[in-house]
């Protein structure tokens, strides 16, 4: 308890009952921990609730948690497996002889996701690119009879130097 005291820099106390013993161990001390107990009494009942949780609580919200990380971890395994299975196929070109109806349209939507990325990609690259606007109609720049294509001038971008 001292540990999650320091760290959270919260005052705590903790209140274990075992069952060899019918007194109760108390941290840090039986006046401590009335200290802490009459401050959060004090507290108003909603204050009080917002952090407090059961064990049963705390429980179902670790469960739950780990239910969302294991269907994360469950997508992103099954789009590696696809990836895996759509490369092999095209190396080995066996046109998915051995495939089934699942694994097909699981690469299928991976191909369609990837194309998607692609074109976004290229939609994004595209709109960055900076569009001379021309206005005299595609006709040479020239002065006194010398173009003046030669001599246009442009900002160059080293790359290197970002």
């Amino acid at each position: 308890m001292d540990e999650i005291s320091t760290l959270c820099g919260i005052e705590a106390c903790a209140i274990f009952y075992t069952p060899n013993n019918p007194q109760p161990e108390v941290w840090p001390s039986d006046s401590g921990a009335q200290s802490v107990l009459s401050r959060f009494r004090k507290v108003s009942e909603l204050e009080q609730s917002k952090k407090k949780l059961s064990q049963e609580s705390f429980l179902r919200q670790r469960i739950n948690k780990a239910q969302v990380q294991l269907g994360k971890l469950r997508n992103e395994n099954r789009k590696k497996e696809v990836t895996l299975l759509m490369f092999q196929n095209l190396n080995a070109k066996n046109n998915f002889e051995n495939s089934n109806m699942i694994d097909l349209n699981d690469v299928s939507n991976l191909i369609n996701h990837n194309l998607e990325e692609v074109k976004r990609k290229i939609n994004m690259s595209q709109a960055q690119e900076v569009k001379p606007i021309v206005d005299n109609e595609g006709e040479t720049m020239s002065q006194g009879g010398k173009s003046l294509v030669n001599h246009v001038q442009g900002t160059e971008t080293n790359v290197d130097a970002m």
